[in-house]
């Protein structure tokens, strides 16, 4: 088209022309952001905006513009305007991915991070690359997904009784965040924990780090967790005692990663049982 600003691009469900990043309230499906929401800029500011969002739809409008950690920021929105070569004629959504999925959830699956080419790509958590295909696909026998597999942000996939969260929110240079950028972006998983835990009766923790991410955070909310604190391992399963009320189960699962997927560590059958295991309350 003449006059068409060459650095906006069609979304591949819903066309329109985006930018790269995304900008907050431009059309992009399931958005949650808009001009006025506001943005988090130092780990302070991220504490603060996460732990005054009184909704799920506020806190991931706030967590999808947050800028408190300088070098995830610069690598995130590097890997938008750059993007790979089989995803070159799409926008990437270029900013943190907020959680998705049911607002009152059995079951709550933490990952670590968007990947550079899927969530920071499709700007919905573990979509558009081959980790996802496995999650949603297990999801899917589990009868917690509609659909065995998650493209784009406009694909119709809903999630069923569950809900997919990253300790993370930003995909992080060679898929490995600080230690400080997980302290930074923890305030977000714990207000997040805060808002669902009434109903939640499961949380499986995909990888060690979000076995770590998970058993902080529900310290930090007050939470009984068996002493010493329990290690990770596939398939391992803890009781955690949430204040005055049932007990919540923590179940262990290798990642989803390619690295585990592809050499055997982790088979369906072990993730199904993993999933099958959080279902037993």
């Amino acid at each position: 088209m003449p006059g068409a600003d060459p650095s906006r691009l069609p979304h591949p469900a819903v066309g329109g022309a985006f930018a790269s990043p995304v900008r907050p309230g431009s059309g992009w499906p399931g958005d949650p952001a808009d001009a006025e929401t506001p943005v988090a800029t130092t780990p302070d500011g991220a504490r603060r905006l996460a732990a005054s969002a009184t909704s799920l739809p506020e806190l991931d409008a706030r967590v999808s513009l947050c800028r408190a950690c300088p070098r995830l920021v610069a690598w995130r929105e590097q890997v938008a305007a750059g993007k790979r070569r089989a995803f070159a004629a799409e926008p990437y959504w270029g900013r943190p991915v907020a959680g998705w999925g049911e607002a009152r959830p059995r079951l709550l699956v933490v990952g670590l991070a968007p990947a550079a080419h899927g969530g920071n790509r499709t700007g919905r958590v573990f979509t558009g690359d081959r980790s996802g295909d496995w999650i949603f696909a297990a999801l899917h026998r589990a009868g917690l997904a509609r659909q065995p597999h998650s493209l784009h942000a406009a694909d119709g996939q809903e999630l069923i009784g569950a809900r997919i969260v990253a300790a993370v929110r930003c995909a992080p240079p060679d898929n490995a965040p600080t230690p400080d950028e997980r302290a930074r972006c923890a305030p977000w998983l714990d207000a997040e924990l805060g808002l669902v835990e009434p109903t939640v009766r499961a949380v499986l923790a995909l990888g060690a780090l979000a076995w770590q991410a998970a058993l902080t955070c529900v310290v930090r909310l007050g939470w009984g967790v068996p002493r010493p604190r329990p290690r990770f391992g596939h398939g391992v399963q803890v009781m955690l005692e949430p204040p005055g009320r049932d007990p919540v189960r923590l179940v262990g699962c290798y990642h989803v990663s390619q690295q585990n997927t592809f050499t055997g560590r982790l088979t369906e059958q072990m993730l199904d049982e993993a999933i099958a295991a959080c279902l037993t309350t």
